[in-house]
């Protein structure tokens, strides 16, 4: 897998500087948020990090197979002293040093252990770009989650609060009319009903608006951020040219949940490689360079100093015989766990084509119910306006006119919400399949108003 998709594309400083102290006063588009997000969340943070961890763990597997140079040495000086048994002799006492040194180097040559974990760590490092990746897909949802969240919750209090003021004009034409005896009591207890109603929906807006806007700062590390609106009679994005299957047939390869999986059973072979090595013999080369130097004579030898090299070349042989049975069980052990591996990519691929389908259709669900919610905002408007002519002219009633206003401004709710969520919803279908990258933000941002 190439590893070009999991560079680390870090936020400029002068950019994160600006949109840390961006006021509410300017609003910050998807983009913006997003990339202010990369240099803020702490699990985008920690995974950037367990890749670079994973990477160096990956490396530190060269050491099995590459050479390796040890170099020793040492300095010692030794008093000795001679007494002959049964004489009177008095003893002779001398003084002598010795100096050593040596240069070793042992090329593995047969080693399947060392070599399985060589392989091993490249799966790991391409595990850990999985998660890296899918670590910054998960963001990007969150991010354009929270983001739209705020949009939802904006629409949905302007709404209400236009059909309070609505409703409070209806209240009040309903008040004229019963005062001068053309309306009952009726029409003005709906119209308060409605009023009152109106006013607990837009406190609840209010406080949900405000939530939606801490979570988004929370999400970007931002204060008081401002999304961008959509800009008006935004062409929404396009339905899917590929049928359902193609896209589960690209999350089966694509997605860095399968390829997690996939390559966690690739790490658990090899474990199991390694277990099996534990019963082989291992072979290396070794050739050393040591150099003695004798000062003022050795025990054996009262001459002056001297020095003595001795160069040597081995291959040397390691036979494992008996472990008491530990390399048996560990051999069982991996055996083992390599099933659960290869069971837990299974669920991962079954969970991610579920999660595929079910985008997908959300997706073309999604950009149906626009539509139809487009033509019912119209037939509500027309209801509204017909329902209001015949209240002024007295062939409805009043309850008439408030349940078209009361439709006409939730279909406008419904409206607003659905194309969001087709937005949001067409992003986690490139999720779940496996394509999601932070491009796929711009298409949405040139939808924004300027």
């Amino acid at each position: 897998m190439s590893l070009s998709r999991t560079l680390f594309r870090t936020l400029p400083l002068t950019a994160a500087v600006v949109l840390a102290f961006a006021s509410s006063a300017h609003a910050q588009s998807l983009v913006e948020m997003f990339d202010a997000a990369r240099g803020y969340d702490a699990g985008f943070i920690s995974a950037k990090a367990q890749f670079e961890a994973n990477l160096a763990k990956a490396n530190q597997t060269l050491g099995g197979i590459l050479p390796n140079i040890a170099l020793t040495g040492s300095v010692s000086r030794t008093k000795f002293q001679v007494r002959p048994d049964g004489t009177q002799t008095l003893a002779q006492d001398r003084l002598y040093g010795t100096g050593s040194g040596a240069v070793t180097l042992v090329q593995p040559i047969y080693r399947p252990a060392a070599w399985a974990a060589y392989r091993q760590g490249g799966y790991l490092l391409q595990q850990a770009a999985a998660q890296y990746e899918a670590a910054e897909q998960d963001l990007l949802i969150r991010v354009s989650q929270a983001y739209f969240d705020v949009l939802t919750s904006e629409d949905t209090l302007a709404l209400v609060q236009t059909q309070k003021q609505a409703v409070g004009e209806q209240l009040a034409s309903a008040k004229r009319n019963f005062e001068v005896g053309t309306a009952t009591i009726t029409g003005v207890r709906d119209a308060q009903a409605r009023f009152d109603l109106a006013t607990a929906q837009e406190i609840a807006g209010e406080n949900d608006l405000r939530i939606k806007r801490l979570a988004l700062d929370l999400a970007v590390g931002l204060s008081n951020a401002k999304p961008k609106r959509l800009a008006n009679n935004t062409k929404l994005v396009e339905a899917p040219k590929e049928d359902v299957n193609s896209w589960v047939t690209l999350s089966e390869t694509s997605s860095p949940a399968v390829r997690q999986a996939q390559l966690g059973l690739d790490i658990a072979s090899q474990e199991v490689n390694k277990a099996t090595a534990g019963h082989k013999p291992t072979i290396d080369a070794q050739v050393s360079y040591t150099g003695v130097r004798n000062v003022d004579g050795t025990a054996a030898s009262v001459t002056g100093s001297n020095h003595v090299f001795t160069p040597s070349a081995a291959v040397v042989l390691n036979v494992p015989l008996f472990a008491g049975f530990s390399t048996m069980y560990r051999v069982k052990e991996t055996v083992a766990l390599e099933d659960k591996a290869r069971s837990d990519y299974e669920n991962a691929r079954r969970a991610t084509a579920q999660a595929t389908r079910t985008a997908y259709f959300g997706l073309m669900a999604g950009l149906s119910q626009v539509k139809a919610y487009e033509a019912a905002e119209a037939s509500s408007q027309s209801a509204l306006d017909a329902n209001k002519l015949g209240y002024s002219v007295g062939v409805n009633i009043n309850i008439d006119v408030l349940n078209s206003q009361s439709q006409l401004y939730q279909t406008k709710r419904d409206l607003a919400k659905a194309r969001y969520d087709v937005l949001v919803t067409n992003l986690k279908l490139r999720q779940a399949a496996g394509t999601l990258t932070p491009a796929d933000l711009q298409p949405i941002n040139d939808l924004l108003a300027p």
